[in-house]
């Protein structure tokens, strides 16, 4: 596929939304892209999943595996927790477990090992890291762990630290001060490393930087809320200070999004010199090469840096206030989603779900009731807690359907309002061949019984938040979507993320949808019996 060509890097601004469009349409899929790309995986230079320092020892995470003992619906729909509250061993060890630990192995031909993620992604590729920033927390009764930069070892289930002492005043200020980094006792912070998914995807995989942190941060924000941690999604900060920070090449690997964890109210962050002015000593550390050679994609790195922040201040500005969307008038019959007595909804618990969740590969022509998608939609839709959403019940993205076979629901397709708990009927008829051609030619979406797909007014995102606003209309899709597939697996059902031909999706659910750009595509439905995986534990 042809990468679209940017003029220089220093020539963008985040106001520059130019760089947003030039960038979105040039990794669109089409026909024309996706069947005359002449695009070879090379398989022995496939990258490892996962990022290795050689020379520092890890400290086994020591929290014992705990369940919060709360259902995954309640998980999804809990509010925001307005408590104060410092995470326990046992919180730190289940919220990087059921976030980016390996949960399943499965022995390849030829004795090779292939392990899979608490949280889908593209490609089961597994380029998103997770490094923690705290003051000194007394995480276990029995020991505290120290002040310091840590990076999570998802292979060994380990923290290694990176630098020693209290940084988070780094993240205070590169977040223009966000009240929830500052009374915040710790912090995740998540980051992507670009080559680890360009590999297979190139170019597009800046937008799978989002889509995959996405549904991490759906599982994380299900974990903490089970065990009532106050949490909240940052995705406006000043990016080079958090990058170096963490001692990463820009190049390679960049900081994506901040989640301060607990609360202590009123405390003060060390004082520490301006993040403009601060000069944190480079990290000088090994890392082992992920493949043997690397492929640069520019405009991955252009993309990013057109959507960077200067400093807090450019970050606070970007706070709440999202953009309200002008919706068509009504003019189909709306069905409103079932409420199902709360004696009969799903009890499986949000840790035992993310060890049951998948990828479906295939799927039954099988119905699903119109109650689990009623079930499955209410959890996607919940509010999040996020800095470019603050005080606002909106959100960027809006739920699109294609229902193939839905018990209690005419096939056809549907727009989801999110304000009144309905889906709106834009068609009649069977859709199975229009959502197979859509999925990329592809059978596992004619399959599925339901196509959620996420739609968002992109240039009213990017009027507001500039391109910055790029990053948060494709996370919070991927959010929401992984919200979909917790919800699915609650239910027994199977979920899994799809990719698609963007304009052609527009154009299929327009008039409604004129003028939106598809950030994300899940489908749900009865998986097909495969062989199953051997869990592994944590520890």
């Amino acid at each position: 596929m042809n990468q679209p060509q940017l003029p220089p890097v220093e020539q963008h601004l985040n106001w520059d939304i130019k760089a947003a469009w030039r960038y979105h349409q040039g990794t669109n899929h089409s026909q024309q892209s996706v069947y005359q790309s002449s695009h070879r995986m090379e398989w022995d230079n496939q990258p490892i999943p996962f990022k290795i320092y050689p020379g520092l020892a890890g400290e086994p995470i020591k929290g014992d595996l705990t369940t919060s003992g709360v259902s995954t619906l309640s998980a999804l729909s809990a509010p925001a927790i307005q408590s104060d509250a410092v995470p326990t061993s046992e919180d730190l060890a289940a919220l990087l477990f059921y976030t980016g630990g390996v949960t399943k192995v499965r022995t390849m031909g030829g004795g090779g090992k292939m392990y899979f993620r608490a949280a889908a992604c593209t490609g089961a590729l597994y380029h998103i890291e997770i490094y923690l920033v705290c003051g000194p927390v007394p995480f276990g009764p029995t020991k505290d762990l120290e002040a310091g930069v840590y990076h999570f070892g998802p292979h060994d289930f380990a923290l290694r630290k990176l630098r020693d002492g209290d940084h988070r005043r780094v993240l205070v200020d590169a977040t223009g001060s966000d009240p929830a980094v500052v009374e915040a006792p710790a912090a995740l912070v998540f980051t992507s490393v670009f080559w680890r998914n360009s590999w297979k995807y190139q170019a597009r995989a800046y937008r799978h930087s989002f889509w995959d942190s996405g549904t991490m941060l759906a599982n994380l924000l299900a974990v903490g809320a089970s065990r009532h941690i106050p949490m909240k999604l940052v995705s406006a900060f000043a990016d080079q200070p958090v990058n170096r920070l963490l001692g990463l090449d820009e190049d390679r690997e960049v900081a994506l999004q901040i989640v301060p964890l607990g609360r202590v109210a009123g405390q003060s962050v060390a004082d520490a010199p301006d993040i403009e002015h601060l000069d944190l000593e480079p990290l000088d550390l090994e890392i082992q090469p992920y493949s043997h050679r690397k492929v640069d994609y520019p405009a991955i790195r252009e993309m990013h840096a057109a959507s960077c922040l200067k400093n807090g201040a450019e970050a606070a500005g970007l706070r709440g206030n999202p953009p309200v969307v002008a919706q068509p008038a009504s003019s189909g019959p709306e069905f409103p989603l079932i409420h199902p007595a709360e004696d009969d909804l799903p009890r499986l618990g949000i840790e035992d779900t993310i060890r049951r969740r998948g990828s479906s590969r295939r799927f039954q022509r099988a119905d699903i009731s119109f109650t689990q998608l009623s079930v499955m939609l209410r959890g996607a839709a919940g509010p999040i807690d996020a800095d470019f959403l603050e005080g606002s019940a909106e959100t960027l993205n809006q739920m699109y359907l294609i229902v193939n076979q839905v018990e209690g629901l005419a096939s056809g397709s549907y727009v989801y309002h999110r304000e009144r708990e309905t889906l709106e009927q834009l068609s009649a008829g069977d859709c199975r061949q229009q959502a197979g051609y859509l999925d990329l030619g592809q059978e596992l979406a004619a399959d599925a019984s339901v196509n959620v797909y996420f739609l968002t007014g992109l240039n009213s995102v990017l009027e507001r938040y500039g391109n910055r606003g790029y990053r948060m209309a494709q996370m919070e899709a991927s959010l929401m979507g992984g919200r979909l597939y917790l919800g699915a697996y609650a239910q027994r059902l199977g979920a899994t993320g799809l990719t698609f031909f963007d304009d052609d999706v527009t154009q299929f659910f327009s008039p409604h949808a004129e003028g939106k750009s598809v950030m994300f595509l899940v489908a749900l439905g009865r998986a097909m019996r495969q062989r199953r995986n051997i869990p592994v534990t944590g520890a």
